[in-house]
Protein backbone atom coordinates (compact mmCIF):
# COMPACT_ATOMS: atom_id res chain seq x y z
CA UNK A 1 0.00 0.00 0.00
CA UNK A 2 1.22 3.64 -0.55
CA UNK A 3 2.88 5.20 2.27
CA UNK A 4 0.79 8.17 2.08
CA UNK A 5 -2.63 6.30 1.75
CA UNK A 6 -1.17 4.50 5.11
CA UNK A 7 -0.77 8.05 6.51
CA UNK A 8 -3.64 9.31 5.84
CA UNK A 9 -5.99 6.41 6.59
CA UNK A 10 -3.40 6.31 10.27
CA UNK A 11 -4.98 9.87 10.83
CA UNK A 12 -8.09 9.12 10.05
CA UNK A 13 -8.36 6.42 12.89
CA UNK A 14 -6.39 9.33 15.33
CA UNK A 15 -8.93 11.99 14.41
CA UNK A 16 -11.64 9.89 14.75
CA UNK A 17 -10.53 8.65 18.06
CA UNK A 18 -9.36 12.00 19.60
CA UNK A 19 -12.27 13.18 22.26
CA UNK A 20 -14.37 15.75 21.08
CA UNK A 21 -13.34 19.24 22.87
CA UNK A 22 -16.05 21.17 24.22
CA UNK A 23 -15.40 23.94 26.77
CA UNK A 24 -18.02 22.71 29.40
CA UNK A 25 -18.80 19.28 30.32
CA UNK A 26 -21.96 18.60 32.64
CA UNK A 27 -21.90 14.98 33.59
CA UNK A 28 -23.77 12.67 35.66
CA UNK A 29 -27.20 14.70 34.50
CA UNK A 30 -30.91 13.64 34.54
CA UNK A 31 -32.16 15.45 31.25
CA UNK A 32 -35.87 16.38 31.15
CA UNK A 33 -37.38 15.77 27.29
CA UNK A 34 -40.26 18.03 27.45
CA UNK A 35 -41.50 17.08 24.26
CA UNK A 36 -42.35 13.16 24.99
CA UNK A 37 -42.28 14.24 29.03
CA UNK A 38 -39.92 11.31 29.63
CA UNK A 39 -36.29 11.90 32.11
CA UNK A 40 -33.52 10.52 30.48
CA UNK A 41 -30.94 9.55 33.36
CA UNK A 42 -27.44 9.15 33.65
CA UNK A 43 -26.26 11.68 30.88
CA UNK A 44 -23.56 14.24 29.64
CA UNK A 45 -24.23 17.29 27.98
CA UNK A 46 -21.34 18.60 26.02
CA UNK A 47 -21.27 22.52 25.04
CA UNK A 48 -18.75 24.02 22.73
CA UNK A 49 -19.37 27.87 22.65
CA UNK A 50 -23.10 28.59 22.81
CA UNK A 51 -24.24 25.52 21.05
CA UNK A 52 -24.93 21.70 22.82
CA UNK A 53 -22.29 19.68 20.90
CA UNK A 54 -23.55 16.38 22.03
CA UNK A 55 -25.49 14.48 24.43
CA UNK A 56 -24.25 11.01 25.47
CA UNK A 57 -24.35 8.55 28.11
CA UNK A 58 -22.52 9.48 30.90
CA UNK A 59 -20.31 6.24 31.09
CA UNK A 60 -18.47 7.33 27.58
CA UNK A 61 -17.18 10.98 29.33
CA UNK A 62 -13.93 9.46 27.85
CA UNK A 63 -14.48 10.29 24.34
CA UNK A 64 -14.74 14.01 25.42
CA UNK A 65 -12.50 16.32 26.50
CA UNK A 66 -12.38 19.77 28.60
CA UNK A 67 -11.22 21.86 31.41
CA UNK A 68 -14.75 22.56 32.74
CA UNK A 69 -16.18 19.05 33.63
CA UNK A 70 -18.94 19.38 36.35
CA UNK A 71 -20.83 16.39 38.01
CA UNK A 72 -24.65 17.24 38.66
CA UNK A 73 -25.01 14.15 40.76
CA UNK A 74 -28.49 13.46 39.35
CA UNK A 75 -29.84 16.76 39.11
CA UNK A 76 -32.73 17.82 36.45
CA UNK A 77 -31.73 19.24 33.46
CA UNK A 78 -34.18 21.09 31.05
CA UNK A 79 -34.39 24.09 28.40
CA UNK A 80 -34.40 27.32 29.99
CA UNK A 81 -37.59 29.28 30.87
CA UNK A 82 -39.39 31.39 27.82
CA UNK A 83 -41.54 33.93 29.43
CA UNK A 84 -43.76 34.90 26.33
CA UNK A 85 -45.13 38.11 27.65
CA UNK A 86 -42.82 40.83 29.48
CA UNK A 87 -42.56 44.07 29.59
CA UNK A 88 -40.14 46.60 29.06
CA UNK A 89 -41.33 50.28 29.35
CA UNK A 90 -41.18 54.02 30.92
CA UNK A 91 -39.49 55.85 28.92
CA UNK A 92 -36.05 57.19 29.77
CA UNK A 93 -36.99 57.62 33.25
CA UNK A 94 -37.28 54.02 33.34
CA UNK A 95 -34.72 52.62 31.09
CA UNK A 96 -32.07 51.66 33.77
CA UNK A 97 -34.63 50.14 36.55
CA UNK A 98 -35.88 47.90 32.91
CA UNK A 99 -32.30 47.28 32.41
CA UNK A 100 -31.85 45.79 36.09
CA UNK A 101 -34.76 43.56 35.37
CA UNK A 102 -32.59 41.59 33.90
CA UNK A 103 -30.45 39.73 35.93
CA UNK A 104 -33.71 39.20 38.12
CA UNK A 105 -35.07 37.09 34.94
CA UNK A 106 -31.83 35.14 34.77
CA UNK A 107 -31.70 34.53 38.66
CA UNK A 108 -35.16 33.00 38.11
CA UNK A 109 -33.89 30.66 35.35
CA UNK A 110 -35.43 32.84 32.34
CA UNK A 111 -33.61 32.63 29.38
CA UNK A 112 -35.53 34.21 26.74
CA UNK A 113 -37.97 36.81 27.10
CA UNK A 114 -40.76 37.40 24.29
CA UNK A 115 -41.46 41.60 25.04
CA UNK A 116 -44.86 42.77 24.16
CA UNK A 117 -43.99 46.41 22.95
CA UNK A 118 -43.21 49.60 24.64
CA UNK A 119 -41.33 52.82 24.27
CA UNK A 120 -37.59 51.72 25.21
CA UNK A 121 -37.00 50.16 21.17
CA UNK A 122 -33.38 51.04 21.05
CA UNK A 123 -32.22 49.97 24.57
CA UNK A 124 -33.77 46.77 24.01
CA UNK A 125 -31.72 46.09 21.18
CA UNK A 126 -28.64 47.64 22.74
CA UNK A 127 -29.38 44.94 25.12
CA UNK A 128 -30.02 42.53 23.17
CA UNK A 129 -26.64 42.33 21.10
CA UNK A 130 -24.43 42.88 24.79
CA UNK A 131 -26.49 39.83 25.76
CA UNK A 132 -25.95 38.03 22.53
CA UNK A 133 -21.74 38.77 23.11
CA UNK A 134 -21.49 37.71 26.60
CA UNK A 135 -21.01 41.17 27.64
CA UNK A 136 -24.14 41.54 30.02
CA UNK A 137 -25.97 38.97 31.68
CA UNK A 138 -29.91 38.35 30.70
CA UNK A 139 -32.18 36.70 29.01
CA UNK A 140 -32.23 36.70 24.94
CA UNK A 141 -34.84 39.12 23.87
CA UNK A 142 -37.55 39.41 21.39
CA UNK A 143 -38.95 42.14 20.48
CA UNK A 144 -42.14 44.07 18.19
CA UNK A 145 -40.45 47.20 18.75
CA UNK A 146 -43.27 49.77 19.94
CA UNK A 147 -46.90 48.97 19.70
CA UNK A 148 -49.45 50.01 16.96
CA UNK A 149 -52.01 51.38 18.50
CA UNK A 150 -55.67 53.73 16.95
CA UNK A 151 -55.66 57.87 16.89
CA UNK A 152 -55.15 57.99 20.83
CA UNK A 153 -52.52 55.21 21.93
CA UNK A 154 -53.02 53.83 25.14
CA UNK A 155 -49.54 53.72 26.03
CA UNK A 156 -46.57 56.15 25.43
CA UNK A 157 -44.55 55.03 22.43
CA UNK A 158 -47.28 53.50 20.20
CA UNK A 159 -47.46 53.93 16.60
CA UNK A 160 -50.98 55.28 15.55
CA UNK A 161 -52.89 53.83 12.64
CA UNK A 162 -56.22 54.62 11.38
CA UNK A 163 -55.84 53.72 7.22
CA UNK A 164 -53.96 51.45 5.10
CA UNK A 165 -51.30 53.77 4.33
CA UNK A 166 -50.89 54.35 7.98
CA UNK A 167 -50.29 50.51 8.50
CA UNK A 168 -47.41 50.43 5.82
CA UNK A 169 -45.95 53.30 7.06
CA UNK A 170 -45.61 52.01 10.46
CA UNK A 171 -44.65 48.25 9.37
CA UNK A 172 -41.88 50.35 7.00
CA UNK A 173 -40.86 51.64 10.95
CA UNK A 174 -40.63 48.06 12.75
CA UNK A 175 -38.69 46.59 9.56
CA UNK A 176 -35.97 49.36 10.15
CA UNK A 177 -35.87 48.75 14.02
CA UNK A 178 -35.19 45.06 13.14
CA UNK A 179 -38.37 43.96 14.96
CA UNK A 180 -39.02 40.61 15.86
CA UNK A 181 -43.00 40.27 15.24
CA UNK A 182 -46.06 42.93 15.31
CA UNK A 183 -47.53 43.92 18.46
CA UNK A 184 -50.74 45.45 17.91
CA UNK A 185 -52.61 47.13 20.89
CA UNK A 186 -56.48 48.25 21.16
CA UNK A 187 -56.27 51.45 23.12
CA UNK A 188 -59.00 52.74 19.99
CA UNK A 189 -58.02 51.07 17.27
CA UNK A 190 -60.69 50.43 14.71
CA UNK A 191 -61.42 47.15 13.17
CA UNK A 192 -60.86 48.00 9.49
CA UNK A 193 -57.21 49.61 10.96
CA UNK A 194 -56.71 46.06 12.72
CA UNK A 195 -57.53 44.19 9.44
CA UNK A 196 -54.85 46.14 7.42
CA UNK A 197 -52.28 45.81 10.06
CA UNK A 198 -52.84 42.17 9.77
CA UNK A 199 -53.08 41.99 6.26
CA UNK A 200 -50.27 43.97 5.46
CA UNK A 201 -48.20 41.98 8.13
CA UNK A 202 -49.12 38.65 6.50
CA UNK A 203 -47.86 40.33 2.95
CA UNK A 204 -44.22 41.05 4.73
CA UNK A 205 -43.80 37.87 6.29
CA UNK A 206 -44.00 39.04 10.15
CA UNK A 207 -45.62 37.54 12.70
CA UNK A 208 -48.95 39.54 14.09
CA UNK A 209 -50.11 38.84 17.69
CA UNK A 210 -51.72 40.99 20.71
CA UNK A 211 -54.73 42.76 21.45
CA UNK A 212 -58.29 42.91 19.12
CA UNK A 213 -60.49 45.40 19.47
CA UNK A 214 -63.87 44.20 20.65
CA UNK A 215 -65.69 45.58 17.31
CA UNK A 216 -63.89 43.67 15.33
CA UNK A 217 -64.20 39.54 14.84
CA UNK A 218 -61.32 37.18 15.61
CA UNK A 219 -61.71 34.38 13.20
CA UNK A 220 -61.48 36.91 10.10
CA UNK A 221 -58.41 38.11 11.41
CA UNK A 222 -57.15 34.62 11.50
CA UNK A 223 -58.12 34.41 7.69
CA UNK A 224 -56.22 37.40 7.29
CA UNK A 225 -52.88 35.91 8.85
CA UNK A 226 -52.72 36.96 12.78
CA UNK A 227 -50.77 34.49 14.58
CA UNK A 228 -51.83 34.75 17.96
CA UNK A 229 -53.66 36.77 20.31
CA UNK A 230 -52.67 38.47 23.86
CA UNK A 231 -55.30 37.18 26.99
CA UNK A 232 -58.17 35.41 26.50
CA UNK A 233 -60.90 38.73 26.43
CA UNK A 234 -60.88 37.47 22.48
CA UNK A 235 -61.16 33.82 21.98
CA UNK A 236 -63.99 34.41 24.85
CA UNK A 237 -66.30 36.05 22.59
CA UNK A 238 -65.88 32.59 20.34
CA UNK A 239 -67.84 30.96 22.94
CA UNK A 240 -70.89 33.08 23.64
CA UNK A 241 -74.44 32.79 21.54
CA UNK A 242 -74.23 36.47 22.63
CA UNK A 243 -71.26 37.42 20.74
CA UNK A 244 -72.81 39.28 17.93
CA UNK A 245 -75.37 41.00 19.81
CA UNK A 246 -72.79 42.29 22.35
CA UNK A 247 -70.28 43.67 19.34
CA UNK A 248 -73.42 45.27 17.44
CA UNK A 249 -74.36 47.38 20.61
CA UNK A 250 -70.68 48.61 20.91
CA UNK A 251 -70.43 46.82 24.20
CA UNK A 252 -66.93 46.68 24.29
CA UNK A 253 -65.24 45.86 27.38
CA UNK A 254 -68.25 45.91 29.51
CA UNK A 255 -69.09 42.72 27.48
CA UNK A 256 -66.59 40.50 29.07
CA UNK A 257 -69.56 39.46 31.87
CA UNK A 258 -72.22 39.15 29.72
CA UNK A 259 -69.83 36.73 27.43
CA UNK A 260 -68.75 34.60 30.61
CA UNK A 261 -72.34 34.12 31.64
CA UNK A 262 -73.57 32.84 28.23
CA UNK A 263 -70.07 30.54 27.40
CA UNK A 264 -71.15 27.44 26.16
CA UNK A 265 -68.69 24.46 26.22
CA UNK A 266 -69.47 23.03 22.94
CA UNK A 267 -69.42 26.33 20.97
CA UNK A 268 -65.70 27.30 22.53
CA UNK A 269 -64.39 24.13 21.43
CA UNK A 270 -65.61 24.20 18.21
CA UNK A 271 -64.35 27.49 17.77
CA UNK A 272 -60.95 26.48 19.05
CA UNK A 273 -60.87 23.59 16.80
CA UNK A 274 -60.79 26.11 13.82
CA UNK A 275 -58.09 28.32 15.72
CA UNK A 276 -56.10 25.44 16.41
CA UNK A 277 -56.08 24.21 12.55
CA UNK A 278 -54.93 27.32 11.86
CA UNK A 279 -51.70 27.16 14.09
CA UNK A 280 -53.10 29.86 16.11
CA UNK A 281 -51.56 31.29 19.63
CA UNK A 282 -52.72 32.13 22.63
CA UNK A 283 -51.21 33.68 25.59
CA UNK A 284 -53.34 33.31 28.72
CA UNK A 285 -51.51 35.70 31.22
CA UNK A 286 -53.75 34.22 34.50
CA UNK A 287 -51.33 34.92 37.11
CA UNK A 288 -51.79 38.90 36.24
CA UNK A 289 -55.06 38.66 35.83
CA UNK A 290 -55.34 36.88 39.80
CA UNK A 291 -52.85 39.06 41.16
CA UNK A 292 -54.50 42.06 39.99
CA UNK A 293 -58.41 40.69 41.19
CA UNK A 294 -56.44 40.64 44.34
CA UNK A 295 -54.70 43.94 44.53
CA UNK A 296 -57.62 45.26 47.49
CA UNK A 297 -57.45 41.98 49.47
CA UNK A 298 -53.81 41.27 49.22
CA UNK A 299 -51.07 43.06 51.69
CA UNK A 300 -47.51 43.22 49.45
CA UNK A 301 -45.76 45.32 51.66
CA UNK A 302 -43.69 42.13 52.79
CA UNK A 303 -43.10 40.75 49.66
CA UNK A 304 -39.10 40.18 49.25
CA UNK A 305 -38.79 41.05 45.43
CA UNK A 306 -40.20 44.49 46.33
CA UNK A 307 -36.46 44.57 47.25
CA UNK A 308 -34.51 44.08 43.88
CA UNK A 309 -37.32 46.06 41.63
CA UNK A 310 -37.04 49.47 41.07
CA UNK A 311 -38.79 52.39 42.99
CA UNK A 312 -39.49 54.28 40.10
CA UNK A 313 -41.06 51.05 38.57
CA UNK A 314 -42.88 50.53 41.62
CA UNK A 315 -44.12 53.73 41.66
CA UNK A 316 -46.22 53.12 38.48
CA UNK A 317 -47.91 50.21 40.19
CA UNK A 318 -49.74 53.10 41.25
CA UNK A 319 -51.90 53.07 38.24
CA UNK A 320 -53.37 49.68 38.63
CA UNK A 321 -54.11 50.14 42.50
CA UNK A 322 -56.24 53.49 41.99
CA UNK A 323 -58.35 52.04 39.27
CA UNK A 324 -58.62 48.89 41.10
CA UNK A 325 -59.84 51.44 44.87
CA UNK A 326 -62.31 53.20 42.68
CA UNK A 327 -63.75 49.92 41.39
CA UNK A 328 -64.19 48.58 45.27
CA UNK A 329 -65.85 45.88 45.48
CA UNK A 330 -67.51 45.19 42.30
CA UNK A 331 -64.02 45.61 41.09
CA UNK A 332 -62.73 42.78 42.87
CA UNK A 333 -65.59 40.79 42.52
CA UNK A 334 -65.85 41.00 38.61
CA UNK A 335 -62.09 40.40 38.50
CA UNK A 336 -62.87 36.97 40.31
CA UNK A 337 -65.24 35.62 38.08
CA UNK A 338 -62.36 36.45 35.22
CA UNK A 339 -59.87 34.53 36.95
CA UNK A 340 -62.34 31.54 37.50
CA UNK A 341 -63.75 32.09 33.28
CA UNK A 342 -60.20 32.31 31.80
CA UNK A 343 -58.33 29.53 33.79
CA UNK A 344 -61.28 27.51 33.04
CA UNK A 345 -60.82 28.11 29.14
CA UNK A 346 -57.09 27.20 29.61
CA UNK A 347 -57.83 23.12 29.56
CA UNK A 348 -59.93 23.16 26.70
CA UNK A 349 -57.91 25.16 23.94
CA UNK A 350 -54.63 23.35 25.12
CA UNK A 351 -56.69 19.92 24.17
CA UNK A 352 -57.96 21.71 21.15
CA UNK A 353 -54.60 21.76 19.57
CA UNK A 354 -54.15 25.73 20.52
CA UNK A 355 -50.31 26.27 21.00
CA UNK A 356 -51.00 28.24 24.42
CA UNK A 357 -48.05 30.29 25.57
CA UNK A 358 -46.81 30.65 29.48
CA UNK A 359 -46.63 34.70 29.60
CA UNK A 360 -46.25 36.66 32.72
CA UNK A 361 -46.81 39.89 32.06
CA UNK A 362 -44.74 41.13 34.17
CA UNK A 363 -42.78 44.69 34.54
CA UNK A 364 -43.40 48.19 35.04
CA UNK A 365 -47.37 49.17 35.52
CA UNK A 366 -48.56 45.90 36.22
CA UNK A 367 -48.60 45.79 39.98
CA UNK A 368 -46.99 43.12 42.14
CA UNK A 369 -46.22 41.02 38.98
CA UNK A 370 -42.60 40.79 39.31
CA UNK A 371 -40.26 39.59 36.53
CA UNK A 372 -38.57 36.33 36.54
CA UNK A 373 -40.91 34.36 39.36
CA UNK A 374 -44.16 35.27 37.96
CA UNK A 375 -43.41 33.02 35.03
CA UNK A 376 -43.16 29.93 37.71
CA UNK A 377 -46.42 31.33 39.23
CA UNK A 378 -48.07 31.01 35.60
CA UNK A 379 -47.28 27.48 35.18
CA UNK A 380 -48.07 26.82 38.74
CA UNK A 381 -51.34 28.33 37.73
CA UNK A 382 -51.77 26.50 34.49
CA UNK A 383 -51.48 23.16 36.20
CA UNK A 384 -54.69 24.47 38.34
CA UNK A 385 -56.23 24.98 35.17
CA UNK A 386 -56.11 21.24 34.29
CA UNK A 387 -52.78 21.07 32.32
CA UNK A 388 -49.98 18.07 33.47
CA UNK A 389 -46.86 19.53 34.72
CA UNK A 390 -45.64 18.47 31.52
CA UNK A 391 -47.90 20.08 29.22
CA UNK A 392 -47.50 23.19 31.59
CA UNK A 393 -43.65 23.21 30.50
CA UNK A 394 -44.46 22.90 26.89
CA UNK A 395 -45.63 26.14 26.60
CA UNK A 396 -42.83 27.82 27.59
CA UNK A 397 -40.00 25.95 26.57
CA UNK A 398 -41.47 24.53 23.76
CA UNK A 399 -44.18 26.33 22.20
CA UNK A 400 -42.12 29.55 22.92
CA UNK A 401 -39.49 28.97 20.06
CA UNK A 402 -42.10 27.45 18.21
CA UNK A 403 -43.84 30.86 17.32
CA UNK A 404 -40.76 32.38 15.93
CA UNK A 405 -40.19 28.97 13.69
CA UNK A 406 -37.04 28.35 15.74
CA UNK A 407 -37.60 25.03 16.79
CA UNK A 408 -34.54 23.63 15.48
CA UNK A 409 -32.64 25.95 17.86
CA UNK A 410 -34.96 24.93 21.12
CA UNK A 411 -36.94 23.37 22.95
CA UNK A 412 -35.02 20.71 23.80
CA UNK A 413 -31.85 19.15 24.58
CA UNK A 414 -29.48 17.93 21.71
CA UNK A 415 -26.89 18.55 19.55
CA UNK A 416 -27.12 21.75 17.80
CA UNK A 417 -29.47 23.46 20.14
CA UNK A 418 -28.64 26.54 22.00
CA UNK A 419 -27.06 25.76 25.60
CA UNK A 420 -29.64 27.40 27.25
CA UNK A 421 -30.26 25.53 30.33
CA UNK A 422 -32.06 25.49 33.87
CA UNK A 423 -30.45 22.71 36.05
CA UNK A 424 -32.95 21.98 39.16
CA UNK A 425 -32.05 19.85 42.41
CA UNK A 426 -36.32 18.20 41.72
CA UNK A 427 -38.07 17.23 38.78
CA UNK A 428 -40.54 19.64 37.77
CA UNK A 429 -42.45 16.73 35.68
CA UNK A 430 -43.68 15.20 39.56
CA UNK A 431 -44.42 18.28 40.41
CA UNK A 432 -44.65 21.72 38.32
CA UNK A 433 -43.30 23.90 41.86
CA UNK A 434 -40.10 22.01 41.01
CA UNK A 435 -39.15 24.97 38.33
CA UNK A 436 -38.17 27.16 41.51
CA UNK A 437 -35.68 24.46 42.62
CA UNK A 438 -32.72 26.05 40.77
CA UNK A 439 -29.21 24.67 41.13
CA UNK A 440 -27.80 26.61 38.85
CA UNK A 441 -28.57 28.28 35.02
CA UNK A 442 -26.53 27.94 31.78
CA UNK A 443 -27.35 31.08 29.10
CA UNK A 444 -26.15 31.20 26.00
CA UNK A 445 -23.49 28.71 26.68
CA UNK A 446 -22.59 30.85 30.21
CA UNK A 447 -22.40 28.94 33.46
CA UNK A 448 -24.02 30.85 36.23
CA UNK A 449 -23.79 28.62 39.35
CA UNK A 450 -25.99 29.68 42.69
CA UNK A 451 -23.46 31.58 44.09
CA UNK A 452 -22.95 33.84 40.83
CA UNK A 453 -26.88 33.81 40.89
CA UNK A 454 -26.96 35.24 44.29
CA UNK A 455 -24.66 37.60 43.40
CA UNK A 456 -26.62 38.85 40.45
CA UNK A 457 -29.61 39.21 42.56
CA UNK A 458 -27.55 41.40 45.18
CA UNK A 459 -26.37 43.96 42.15
CA UNK A 460 -29.77 45.02 41.53
CA UNK A 461 -31.05 44.97 45.64
CA UNK A 462 -32.42 48.35 46.57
Amino acid sequence: MNKSYIFLFLSFLLACSAPKEADLILTNASIIDVQNGVLIANQLIAIFGNRIIATDDASNLGSYSSEQIISLDGKFVMPGLWDNHIHFRGGDELTEANKNLLPLLLAFGVTTVRDAGGDITPSLQEWKQLIKDGKLAGPTIFTPGPKLDGSRPAWDGSISVTNKNEAQLALDSLQKVNADFVKIYDGNLTKEAFYQIISEAEKRGLKSTGHMPLSADLMKAVELGLDGTEHLYYPLKEGSPLADSLTEAGAGYGMITPLMNSYDDELANKAYRKLAENEFYVTPTLHVGKTLAELLITDHSDDSLLNYISQKITDTYQRRLSSAKRGGESYTKARAQWVVSFSNMVKPMYDAGIHVLAGSDSGPFNSFTYPGESIHKELELFVKAGLTPQEALITSVVNGPKFFGLENYYGSIEANKVADLLILDRNPLDNITNTSSIFSVISNGNWYAKSELSNLMNSIKN
